[in-house]
């Protein structure tokens, strides 16, 4: 008897039945915000991230209980030395992360944001996708519901990141999949490879793409064949956190070809997240540019393990502050303009 299909079930169905935007919530806090203390749309950016974080809250826009996950994964690919660090870095860096050591622990301490890791069997590194498939399909689903858990906390802001040594080769590989192009086109530098690095990186990521010609037609296997363990987790966090309105703010390029796996099977199964940054990986940008996705911050970073989400989390609770926590003309005693024409 064969599984094959039924694993991935649930997940299309989840995909499927995605709630939308609650729009009485965006009806009130445009409502709220025409009466504040400021010229209309004068904080730009800052009043679509609060009209945001209404629509998927459905209710005022608050930050009480933001959450970064980070989800750390090895890979079978790295021993084709496509990474200027070895595999074990991966582990050392959870651990670094655990000790409060690493910049992701600095910038939570900065905006006060929660911070979990999630290792994903370490010891056991995905397939080599340039020969074989990263994961089984009962496997790739049992990690995307790993990655739903961290919804059990009941964050308010979730932030996606991830640690995984190789995994900007499997995300190039993942976007070149979805979008198309050449492999060339979508790899990069990752933690720090040189032209001749890069040209092998590209290399492996045509052999992947080769191997798994025919099938690649459908996200959800593109995620399990050329993907990884912290991808598929971040795919599942991304829709529980949909299932269960909570607006989602996605890291830097591998973060956000996690994310393009749902985008694909669904344009809309992305209105709940904001992009934080774009990263100096050249493919991040091309990936963002084909979802038709704003980035928040340009501040040329490349590491990863959320840092660019966390920073952004930081301006997402300042938009939520101004907005209730701001005064209107009437609660200020200041003329607003519109009335002060009246007398």
């Amino acid at each position: 008897m064969s599984i094959t299909g039924l694993p991935f079930d649930d997940i299309r169905e989840l995909v499927r039945r995605m709630p939308g935007p609650d729009m009485a919530a965006v009806r009130a806090k445009r409502e709220r915000e025409a009466s504040l203390t400021k010229p209309a749309g004068s904080l730009g950016r800052l009043e679509e991230l609060s009209e945001w974080l209404a629509a998927w809250q459905g209710r005022t826009p608050a930050v009480r209980r933001p959450l970064v996950a980070v989800f750390a994964g090895n890979h079978g690919v790295a021993r084709h030395g496509v990474s200027a660090f070895p595999a074990e870095v991966t582990a050392q860096m959870a651990a670094n992360f655990a000790a409060g050591g690493a910049a992701i622990n600095q910038i939570c301490a900065t905006f006060d944001l929660g911070l979990k890791i999630y290792d994903l069997a370490l010891e056991l590194p995905t397939g080599d996708i340039s020969e074989e498939a990263a994961m089984d399909e009962r496997t790739c689903a049992a990690t995307m519901a790993f990655g739903m858990e961290v919804l059990a906390g009941e964050p308010d802001l979730l932030c996606i990141g991830e640690m995984g040594i190789g995994n900007t080769t499997v995300a190039a590989a993942v976007l070149a999949a979805l979008f198309g192009g050449a492999a060339s086109d979508w790899v990069g530098p990752g933690t720090g490879q040189d032209a001749a690095g890069v040209a092998r990186k590209a290399a492996v990521v045509e052999k992947a793409l080769a191997h798994h010609a025919g099938h690649l037609a459908d996200p959800l296997e593109v995620l399990r064949r050329v993907g990884g363990r912290e991808l598929a987790a971040m795919a599942g966090a991304i829709l529980a956190a949909r299932t269960q309105r909570v607006p989602v703010i996605v890291d830097g390029f591998v973060a956000t070809a996690a994310a393009a796996v749902l985008y694909a099977m669904d344009p809309a199964a992305l209105d709940h997240c904001v992009f934080g940054h774009v990263s100096a990986e050249p493919g991040h940008m091309r990936a963002l540019e084909r979802m038709d996705k704003v980035p928040l911050l340009a501040l040329g970073m490349r590491l990863g393990e959320g840092t660019g989400a966390a920073l952004a989390a930081g301006i997402v609770k300042a938009a939520a502050a101004c907005h209730s926590g701001m005064a209107t003309f009437e609660q200020a005693a200041v003329t607003n303009r519109a009335e002060g024409s009246h007398h």
